[in-house]
C-alpha cells in the first residue's frame, strides 16, 4: 500500500512539473478561447441560416402579418354633380339621377398587422379617399376595416378590424440599420397577390423629396410597385424596419429607387393615433431656410450645417424666447441641426409644454436659449 502511495505521489509531482513548464513557456496552450459575445454569436447563426435556407425563415415569419387593402370610393361622372346638392336643382330634377351618375372606383394597397387585436398600419394615401375599406388576410379571409386615425404629414394611417389573435409583426430598431443591409419588401403589387422582393438599403435619412411634410426615408432597391404602398420592409430576421411608401419612377414601375418610412417614426405615430386618434407635435413658430455655401461664407461659418431663421411668428414660443431673424439654429437639446428638414423633424418630436434648449449662432457667437415648446397647429402652412 505504501508502495502504491509513493508511485501516486511521484506521478502527481511529474504532472505538476509538466504543467508548470507549459504555463511558463507555452501559456497559450492552456488558455481557452474566449466565447463570442451574444450579438456576434446571433449574427453568426443568422448568416449560417441564410446561407443554408435563404430568406424563407424571415419571409414565413413576416408574411402572415402583411395584408391586402381594398378600398372603394364613389365618383361622379356628371360635370354638374355639385349642382345636385342645391335644393332648387333637386326640386326640379329629383334624386333619381344620383345613382346613375355615380360609379364605384376601386383601388388597392397593403398594410401591416401591428397588434393581435386588429390594428393595422398603412399609408394615408391608400385610404384617404375611401368610402369603404376591406382587408384581406394572408389566410384568405376578409374583414371590413374602420379608420382609427390618419397623419397626412407622415403619410401614415391606422386601421382597425374586428378580429382577435392576429399575427402581429415584430418591430425592429430601424435606427440600427446601415447602408448595405439586406432587406425584403412584402406587399400586393398590381393586385397580383402577396409578393416578396429582395434588395439592400441604398441610403438612409432621405429628405427634401417633396413627398411628405416630415421626411426621413429609408431608400431601397428592393422592388416596390403600385399596390406595395403600406406594406412591410423587413430585415433578414423577419422584423419590421419600415412601411413602404413611395417610389421614384418615370413610367409608374419600379426603377430601383423606393422609399420606406422608418419603423421608429411609424411606431410613434401609431401609438399616438391609437391612444388619442390624432398626432401631437412640437412647434416653436419660425420660418427657416437651409444654409447655402454663400450664406455660410457671409456669416463666417465653418460649414453649411444649420438652419437660418428667416422669420419669427408673432406671439409664438420662439418670439417669447427672444429668437430673432438672422439667428442660425445649430442644435436642439444637444441634437445637431443639419438643415431645415432635420430641424423640422427634431422640433416635431418635442413634447408641447415642455422646455427645450436651442443652440444658435448670433453675431458669430454660440448662444443657448431655453423656450417652452408649443403644439403644432393643424396643417395650415403655418411656419414651424
Amino acid at each position: 500500500m505504501r508502495h502504491l502511495w509513493s508511485i501516486f505521489s511521484q506521478a502527481v509531482t511529474v504532472c505538476l512539473g509538466i504543467l508548470f513548464v507549459l504555463k511558463l513557456f507555452y501559456p497559450g496552450v492552456l488558455t481557452q478561447p474566449a466565447s463570442q459575445p451574444a450579438s456576434k454569436q446571433a449574427a453568426t447563426n443568422t448568416t449560417a441560416a441564410i446561407a443554408k435556407n435563404g430568406y424563407r425563415t424571415a419571409v414565413s415569419k413576416a408574411m402572415p402579418s402583411v395584408v391586402n387593402i381594398f378600398t372603394t370610393a364613389r365618383i361622379s361622372q356628371d360635370p354638374h354633380h355639385a349642382l345636385k346638392n342645391d335644393p332648387l336643382f333637386r326640386h326640379f330634377f329629383g334624386d333619381e339621377m344620383e345613382e346613375e351618375d355615380e360609379q364605384p372606383e376601386n383601388s388597392l394597397g397593403s398594410g401591416v398587422i401591428v397588434s393581435a387585436d386588429g390594428l393595422i398600419l398603412t399609408n394615408n394615401h391608400v385610404i384617404s379617399s375611401a368610402d369603404q375599406i376591406e382587408v384581406a388576410l394572408s389566410d384568405g379571409s376578409k374583414s371590413s376595416a374602420t379608420v382609427v386615425g390618419t397623419d397626412p404629414d407622415t403619410d401614415l394611417a391606422v386601421l382597425k378590424i374586428d378580429r382577435k389573435d392576429l399575427p402581429a409583426i415584430t418591430f425592429s430598431n430601424s435606427d440600427q440599420m446601415k447602408v448595405g443591409d439586406v432587406v425584403l419588401a412584402i406587399g400586393n403589387p398590381f393586385g397580383v397577390g402577396q409578393t416578396v422582393t429582395q434588395g439592400i438599403i441604398s441610403a438612409l435619412g432621405r429628405n427634401h423629396l417633396g413627398i411628405n411634410t416630415f421626411e426621413n426615408f429609408i431608400q431601397t432597391d428592393a422592388s416596390i410597385n403600385p399596390g406595395n404602398s403600406g406594406g412591410a420592409l423587413i430585415d433578414v430576421n423577419g422584423n419590421l424596419i419600415g412601411i413602404n411608401s413611395a417610389i421614384y419612377s418615370r413610367n409608374g414601375g419600379s426603377m430601383g429607387i423606393g422609399f420606406a418610412i422608418p419603423v421608429s417614426i411609424a411606431k410613434q405615430v401609431m401609438e399616438q393615433i391609437s391612444s388619442s386618434g390624432t398626432v401631437t407635435r412640437g412647434w416653436i413658430g419660425i420660418e427657416a431656410q437651409d444654409i447655402t455655401p454663400e450664406l455660410a461664407e457671409s456669416f463666417n461659418l465653418k460649414s453649411a450645417n444649420g438652419s437660418l431663421i428667416a422669420g419669427v411668428l408673432l406671439d409664438s414660443p420662439a418670439d417669447h424666447a427672444g429668437l430673432r431673424p438672422g439667428d442660425i439654429l445649430v442644435g436642439i437639446d444637444d441634437k445637431p441641426v443639419a438643415d431645415s428638414q432635420s430641424m423640422l423633424n427634431i422640433i416635431a418630436m418635442l413634447k408641447p409644454r415642455e422646455k427645450a434648449t436651442l443652440s444658435i449662432i448670433r453675431a458669430g457667437k454660440k448662444v443657448n436659449i431655453a423656450l417652452v415648446v408649443g403644439k403644432r397647429p393643424l396643417p395650415n402652412k403655418i411656419p414651424q
